[in-house]
């Protein structure tokens, strides 16, 4: 279906419609709702509807005013780019819902976090960033809804939201990260829920259990479907290990990932019908500024068709150290005064944040980063060069090797074994994960490094990568979607 070109039109009130492809010129949300906006966002720009259909689905979209009384406001760069923040509001869930998936307590109305998501000018790539809620800020000066007068001040980035609205909250982004920003959406608890059961849930896998009584998340090992309830509990909990807030950042990553192979292997993005139901699923929960229309929504379909999650990557602004406390604001995180202004840059001149490498390598899931488990190997077998080899493999999928590999001191090995202290035992599995059949031996008192003996068996290291990936050396601290995606 091939969509109308879309003319340009002033409304009082509303920035004129432009047609896609010009330049423009200048002119805790809690937990789960930085996934939220963000999928909203992808959402809303993936599938392949002609005009008549998303101009229905335009009507349902809450309007807000974000950008009234704006300038001096950065260049507009190549892409389009899209500030998505998050309120904790819960009115139409109702009283079971909140109970069920620990929901308690009266919502704020406030933003928690905000994100940037950035789609590419060939509609080939999105960029995904967040943006800490206890950033400290400074906002610019502003005149309030009464007419009151505000000097530039400092401020948590999150409180724009609550002195001055979307318009003081967009004016601050912009001021901090030097992106043009082109919309802006606003959703809540709600939308998120509804999106994914709309689109009839999402597959998530962990290597282990994960229960927390905090957020209600309570999964089994290996692989479950979430509906829209359990996966706000998973991009929410912060209390499965000792990485909070990190964690749970990264369990968002791959979520909205999974979310995305979701929504492009179930037909949604092909069926216009199928697209509007899920659709209008969740845009009683979203506000757009009045510039985002049914002409934006078909310009970016059809160029999105082919979206998945290769095509997306996700990062968190690069920190100066450890939270500190600021009089009068209390404890803040400082953006990095080099590699923060360097993600913004590739954002604002439509480059990729994170190193994309085509297709990934599939690669056994581990429960610890094979770069955290140290491994020494000696070589229980007659083959020459064989543990230099072996230690060659395994720190090319990411093990710590140390020490020179050596002979093995007990002569040949007919089985390939890894001895290990039992109070390292996570990081043994994991790294039996690469070595597929070999013999994990307990040895008390042997400390932290894992202890290989090659034998007769060896066939060859199997690649592994973390649960929850790391960033790769030398990038801008971005992952892919697929990195991201349990395989």
């Amino acid at each position: 279906m091939t969509a109308p070109s879309p003319t340009t039109r002033t409304v009082p009130g509303r920035r004129p419609r432009r047609r896609r492809g010009r330049r423009r010129s200048a002119g805790r949300p809690r937990w789960g709702l930085r996934v939220s906006a963000a999928a909203t966002a992808l959402l809303l720009s993936a599938s392949g509807v002609g005009h008549a259909m998303v101009t229905g689905v335009e009507t349902g979209i809450g309007r807000v005013d974000a950008f009234q009384g704006m300038s001096d406001r950065p260049g507009a760069g190549a892409g389009l780019t899209f500030l998505v923040v998050g309120t904790d509001g819960r009115d139409k869930l109702t009283d079971e819902e909140k109970r069920k998936y620990h929901l308690g307590g009266d919502p704020c109305h406030c933003t928690d976090t905000l994100m940037l998501v950035h789609l590419a000018a060939d509609r080939r790539r999105a960029s995904v960033v967040s943006l800490p809620r206890d950033s400290y800020a400074e906002v610019p000066a502003h005149q309030d809804a009464e007419g009151r007068r505000h000097p530039r001040h400092a401020l948590k980035l999150n409180a724009a939201y609550a002195e001055g609205g979307p318009s003081l909250t967009v004016r601050t982004v912009e001021h901090m990260t030097g992106v043009h920003i082109d919309h802006y959406l606003e959703v809540d608890f709600t939308s998120f829920m509804r999106t994914v059961d709309a689109v009839g849930g999402v597959d998530l896998c962990t290597v282990r259990p994960l229960k927390d009584p905090y957020s209600g998340l309570d999964l089994p090992a290996g692989t479950s479907r979430l509906n829209g309830g359990q996966a706000l509990q998973y991009v929410r909990t912060r209390h499965v290990d000792a990485s909070a807030d990190l964690g749970r950042m990264q369990r968002q990553q791959r979520f909205l990932a999974a979310l995305l192979h979701r929504i492009a292997s179930s037909g949604v993005l092909m069926n216009p019908v199928r697209f509007k139901e899920v659709a209008d699923a969740v845009l009683t929960s979203v506000r757009a500024d009045a510039g985002f229309g049914a002409s934006d929504l078909t310009d970016l379909a059809q160029a999105m068709r082919g979206f998945g999650p290769a095509s997306s990557e996700f990062a968190s602004v690069p920190l100066r150290g450890e939270a500190e406390n600021v009089p009068g604001l209390g404890s803040t995180v400082r953006w990095d005064p080099v590699r923060a202004p360097r993600l913004f840059r590739a954002l604002r001149e439509d480059r990729p944040i994170a190193v994309h490498q085509g297709r990934a390598t599939p690669a056994t899931v581990v429960d610890v980063p094979p770069e955290r488990v140290r491994v020494r190997v000696d070589n229980g077998t007659g083959r020459r060069g064989l543990a230099a080899r072996v230690t060659r493999e395994l720190h090319a999928t990411g093990f710590a090797t140390a020490d020179a590999p050596a002979d093995s001191a007990l002569g040949a090995a007919p089985r390939t074994v890894v001895s290990y202290d039992p109070r390292w035992d996570r990081s043994a599995r994991s790294l039996a994960a690469a070595l597929p059949g070999a013999e994990l031996r307990p040895a008390s008192g042997q400390g932290p490094v894992m202890r290989v003996t090659v034998g007769a068996d060896f066939r060859g290291v199997r690649a592994v990568r973390a649960e929850e990936p790391t960033p790769a050396p030398g990038t801008l601290g971005a992952i892919t979607g697929d990195q991201a995606v349990c395989r």
